[in-house]
C-alpha cells in the first residue's frame, strides 16, 4: 500500500505530488503519467471517461493507494464523479481550475484562464465561474502547442525558449485587460514561474496546488504512528513512452525514481 497515487496524462502533475512532500515528507507516494494516451485536452468527454478509469485501475490492482489525486484539470473536471464512484474506498482528491483565488486577486474583475481544450469548454468549469467568479469576466484560452512543449521539450530547453514559449499566451491576456490569469493546467506549473515573469507584474498567476495538497492531506491523515523516520523515495512511471531520457533528466532533477509500469 502506499499512501498517494498521483495521476495525470504526464509530467503536469508533478508540482503537486512535490508540494505535497514538501508539507509530508514521510508520505509514501508514486506518481503515474499516462502517456500512452497523451494529450487527454483535445479528446471527447467519453473518451477521458474511459482512459481515465482504465488507469486507474491499474492504479489501484498495481499500489492499493490510500488517496487517488487527480493531478490533472482535464481529468478532474470530466471523471471526479465517476471515479469516486467506481472506488467509494478510496480517497480521490482532484484539480480544478483556481477560479475562486483568480477572483479573490483580481480587482479589474478580468480573469484569464489558460487551459485545455477540455477544460476550457467543460461544464463544470462554466459552474465554477458561476459560483466563485459571478461578477467577473473570465477570458478563456486553449493552448495545446504550450502543454506540448512543457511536456515534450521544456526540461531540455534552455529559459530564452521557454519564455518564447510562454510569450503568446500572456501577450494574449495582457491585450484582453486581464489582472489575474490562471493555470488551468497542471502541466503549466512546472514553468509557472516563467510564465509570471513573462506576463510581468501587472498579471496575477495563480493556481492551486497549495488547495490540492493541504486536501490530500487533510483526507488521508497520517498518523503520529504511521510517520516514517525516512524520506520514502518517490517513483515516477509513464504508460507509453519509449524515449525515456526526458523522464531520467526529471526524475534526477527532483530525486524521484523512475521505474517501469
Amino acid at each position: 500500500m502506499v499512501d498517494f497515487a498521483f495521476l495525470d496524462s504526464g509530467t503536469g502533475g508533478l508540482p503537486y505530488l512535490l508540494r505535497l512532500k514538501e508539507m509530508e515528507p514521510s508520505a509514501e507516494c508514486v506518481y503515474v503519467g499516462d502517456t500512452a494516451n497523451f494529450p487527454y485536452g483535445t479528446k471527447s468527454h467519453e473518451e477521458i471517461v474511459s482512459c481515465v478509469l482504465s488507469i486507474c485501475e491499474r492504479i489501484v490492482n498495481k499500489f492499493n493507494p490510500r488517496c487517488i489525486v487527480i493531478a490533472c484539470n482535464t481529468m478532474s473536471v470530466n471523471t471526479l464523479d465517476e471515479v469516486r464512484r467506481a472506488y467509494p474506498d478510496i480517497q480521490i482528491v482532484g484539480t480544478v481550475p483556481a477560479i475562486k483565488l483568480a477572483s479573490s486577486v483580481s480587482k479589474k474583475r478580468k480573469i484569464g484562464l489558460l487551459a485545455t481544450v477540455a477544460t476550457v469548454q467543460s461544464d463544470y468549469t462554466k459552474q465554477l465561474k458561476e459560483k466563485y467568479a459571478e461578477d467577473c469576466d473570465l477570458v478563456l484560452r486553449e493552448d495545446t502547442e504550450l502543454i506540448d512543449f512543457i511536456e515534450r521539450k521544456s526540461f531540455t530547453s534552455s529559459q530564452t525558449e521557454c519564455e518564447e514559449a510562454c510569450r503568446p499566451a500572456a501577450e494574449f491576456f495582457r491585450k484582453e485587460g486581464c489582472d489575474a490569469v490562471i493555470l488551468g493546467c497542471t502541466h503549466f506549473l512546472n514553468i509557472a514561474d516563467t510564465i509570471q515573469k513573462v506576463c510581468g507584474d501587472e498579471i496575477k498567476v495563480v493556481d492551486s496546488r497549495d488547495g490540492v495538497a493541504r486536501r490530500a492531506l487533510d483526507v488521508c491523515h497520517i498518523s503520529k504512528d504511521e510517520k516514517k523516520e525516512y524520506n520514502p523515495v518517490t517513483k515516477l512511471y509513464v504508460t507509453g513512452e519509449k524515449d525515456t531520457e526526458e523522464y531520467e533528466i526529471i526524475c534526477e532533477r527532483y530525486g524521484i525514481a523512475f521505474s517501469s509500469w
